[in-house]
């Protein structure tokens, strides 16, 4: 009886964007064959289609002959081969991320940021970023489960972590980041099914400086990055599970698609842009299937459905769940509370709204902070500084500041100073003129027809006056939005406007940043446009009066998707606020592919410790090159098919492979890379590590297509001498440039490139890096 064996067919098909890998048991005594479906092979006398090739054999496209089982497209997928090169990939990745992990000693760059946010989740101490909070929670958890108590200050970069454990979330980053390399040879293998271009793509990314070093500190971008190499892995392996539609792998692949796209999205809202590559290939894959006539109406919808649930209902889930875990974790007040409504403060412990009780109606004679009812819109605060020269009158800058401040709080006196008088509390009501008193320096509010320091077409807010003595520019009437003349003014619930009585303009803040002469404060206004919006809104949040009874606030505490809402709100402003400081470099985004110019990340001078971001040139210009390479390639390899070129099928297999996978690594770099130019935030080097990804993916398949292409130029066994050749020279020349830059990573000492004395001396190849 013959004996049973199981080879690998490979079936392509127009709806897929990769080779599928089915495994199918055959007679060992027939000729191995490869399906492929459905092509439209030339009919030709030159070319044979799939199965029916003579003796194993295919006319090349230089009129060469190569037999299937010496010559294939690519070798069959060999489980032993392929285990040993990824456990190869695993090691060398793991080895090269954690060397070094605990070296420097000190905080390094953002470390000053996410590794406070981490101390904060252990410290349950509420504060505000522009990034959503799985990455800083799970840097946190790190943190917790390897001893560290959360007690570092994290205050600048340099300061020693002494006796602080800090290791635990160093290496918890360094473990994500080492399994990028990893993820992306399992991509490129199921995407090319060749076990070269998988490895070329590994050895880019694990030689390469700039991963290493962005992996070895506590930061967001390996947290990220593991999410999205996540993500995109578990899209092609559902991809490839299309023909066992509904079976346990199929559902598997589908649901960890979604999970790993609720983390990336979790971490950073750059996550949308792999949400999104991943809606482009389930809109062509479900297109695919409703144009498979063997599928019914109710089979189509089942696979609506299914992903309706695993790629929106699931993320969608697990992200509010993230917000939820958030929300329960920070209970303390901290110094992120100013970003937020005062509803929101009152559920936070600490906060002075939380269980609090005040005078619910504004009365003279009242001690109140007032605050801007804009997300991040800030406290009407002053403070002793003056606008400068130049700048409308100098007189006491106003401002709205984010955060708590004795420099907040305001006195409210009659406009005839009569409220002192007064034995009862008088209180204050719609359509009343009032003055309010900056209680530090006594200074009254203020504004005339001079100009805003941002918002040209405002007029200036200032404090002016001694002692509550100013003039008539001082008067304000109080509007209570919705409401009528003798309405009272509720603390925290009532929306208040303020209209100068002398210009007819209302308090306004701008949400503009002032420069550092203004602390970088909210720039305040008083506008001439009268129309109700949040920027004119104000509401009173603290208010001190001993003649009235109190209240008690927690019946305003917001539910929870009130909570979420703001939360979101409150971010999308602040990455919209995240403009270059004075003198502060703005990285451009056509930058980032020519790897022109890197980070600090420790040191400056010769006598520290310095490490600095910056990829290895060979690669990212090897990245850059292979763009373009693989734009001509496609190029080439499309007019071929449209035209009917006689080409065999190993050839057809390369170019399918070249534009069904190659296509879906380029449009995922576009999405990563190309949206940063209609960006008006600061930008950073750092950014384009998504979008290298897919660069480096993209040039594992083009340079194996490329070296496997030998054929149409020489003659066996020359074009297989020539093949190991090209792969022997990209192997060393990722290597020795590794060699050459790994001081970037692992840290240097002493002279600056400059100086000959420099271990990296000659290696500034260009005068853009700071090394």
């Amino acid at each position: 009886m013959a004996k049973e064996e199981c080879i690998t067919q490979w079936n392509s098909t127009e709806g897929n964007s990769v080779l599928r890998n089915r495994k199918a048991c055959v007679n060992s005594e027939k000729k191995q064959s490869f399906q492929i479906s459905p092509i439209s092979l030339p009919k030709d006398e030159n070319t044979k289609t799939a199965g029916h090739s003579s003796e194993g054999e295919s006319q090349s496209s230089n009129g060469t002959s190569a037999h299937w089982s010496d010559r294939e497209i690519y070798p069959p997928n060999n489980e032993s081969q392929s285990t040993v090169a990824l456990v190869l990939v695993a090691v060398l990745s793991f080895s090269s991320r954690l060397y070094k992990i605990m070296e420097p000693p000190h905080v390094c760059w953002d470390e000053t940021h996410f590794g406070k946010m981490g101390s904060y989740y252990i410290n349950r101490t509420f504060f505000f970023d522009v990034h959503p909070p799985l990455g800083k929670m799970l840097i946190g958890l790190a943190g917790y489960m390897t001893g560290y108590d959360g007690t570092f200050p994290f205050i600048k970069p340099g300061d020693k972590y002494e006796h602080h454990n800090y290791w635990g979330m160093r290496g918890f980053c360094a473990a994500l980041g080492s399994c990028l390399p990893i993820f992306a040879y399992l991509i490129v293998l199921e995407l090319s099914q060749s076990h070269t271009a998988a490895l070329i793509t590994a050895a880019i990314l694990i030689f390469d400086t700039g991963y290493v070093t962005i992996s070895q500190y506590i930061l967001l971008d390996p947290i990220l990055m593991f999410f999205i190499m996540g993500a995109v892995l578990s899209m092609v392996k559902f991809n490839q599970q299309a023909y066992r539609s509904f079976s346990a792998p199929w559902w598997l692949w589908l649901v960890l698609t979604g999970v790993n796209l609720a983390g990336a999205l979790g971490v950073k809202f750059v996550g949308l842009f792999v949400i999104l590559l991943v809606g482009l290939n389930t809109a062509s894959d479900l297109w695919r299937l409703l144009g498979d006539l063997h599928l019914s109406l109710v089979d189509i919808a089942k696979h609506f459905l299914a992903r309706v649930f695993g790629l929106i209902l699931l993320p969608l889930f697990l992200y509010v769940t993230i917000f939820a875990v958030h929300f329960v974790v920070l209970n303390k007040s901290g110094p992120g509370d100013g970003f937020f409504s005062s509803a929101f403060q009152s559920r936070l412990i600490g906060n002075n709204l939380h269980n609090a009780s005040m005078p619910e109606y504004l009365a003279y004679g009242s001690a109140i902070t007032v605050k801007n009812l804009r997300i991040a819109g800030g406290y009407l605060h002053s403070h002793w500084h003056l606008y400068p020269e130049g700048v409308g009158a100098k007189q006491q800058q106003v401002t709205a500041y984010l955060h708590k401040d004795y420099n907040n709080l305001w006195l409210v006196h009659r406009q005839d100073d009569t409220d002192a008088q007064s034995k009862g509390p008088d209180l204050v009501r719609h359509g009343d003129i009032i003055r309010l008193e900056h209680k530090e320096t006594t200074r009254n509010l203020h504004s005339h027809l001079h100009e805003a320091p941002l918002t040209k077409k405002h007029f200036q807010v200032t404090g002016y006056g001694i002692n509550g003595t100013g003039d008539p520019n001082d008067l304000w009437q109080v509007e209570v939005c919705g409401g009528q003349k003798g309405d009272l003014v509720k603390v925290l619930r009532s929306k208040v406007r303020f209209l100068h009585r002398a210009t007819g303009c209302v308090l306004y803040s701008s949400g503009k940043t002032l420069p550092k002469w203004g602390w970088e404060q909210v720039e305040v206004t008083c506008s001439p446009y009268l129309k109700e919006t949040p920027n004119s809104q104000w509401s009173i949040e603290d208010h001190i009066n001993p003649k009235l009874p109190n209240i008690s606030l927690s019946v305003l505490k917001p539910h929870f998707l009130e909570v979420l809402l703001e939360s979101h709100i409150v971010m999308i402003r602040g990455n919209s606020g995240l403009k270059p400081k004075d003198n502060e470099m703005n990285s451009k985004p056509w930058h980032w592919p020519i790897n022109y110019q890197g980070l600090r990340f420790s040191g400056v001078n010769e006598t520290e410790y310095r490490v600095y971001l910056l990829g290895n040139p060979v690669v990212w210009w090897l990245n850059l090159a292979s763009l373009g390479l693989y734009v001509f390639m496609v190029a080439v390899a499309s007019v071929a098919l449209q035209r009917g070129a006689p080409l065999d099928q190993r050839r057809r297999e390369q170019c399918w492979v070249l534009m069904r996978g190659g296509g879906l690594l380029l449009l995922g770099w576009l999405l990563h890379y190309a949206p940063f130019y209609t960006m008006g935030r600061i930008l950073y080097y750092h950014h384009y590590f998504p979008a290298m990804l897919f660069n480096s993916m993209l040039t594992g398949i083009t340079l194996d297509t490329l070296l496997r292409s030998t054929d149409l130029l020489l003659r066996p066994p020359y074009c297989d001498w020539l093949l190991r050749l090209g792969q022997m020279v990209l192997l060393f020349s990722i290597l020795y440039s590794f060699y050459l830059f790994h001081p970037l990573s692992y840290g240097m000492r002493g002279p600056l490139a400059h100086d000959p004395a420099s271990t990296m001396a000659g290696l500034k190849w260009m005068d853009s890096w700071e090394f």
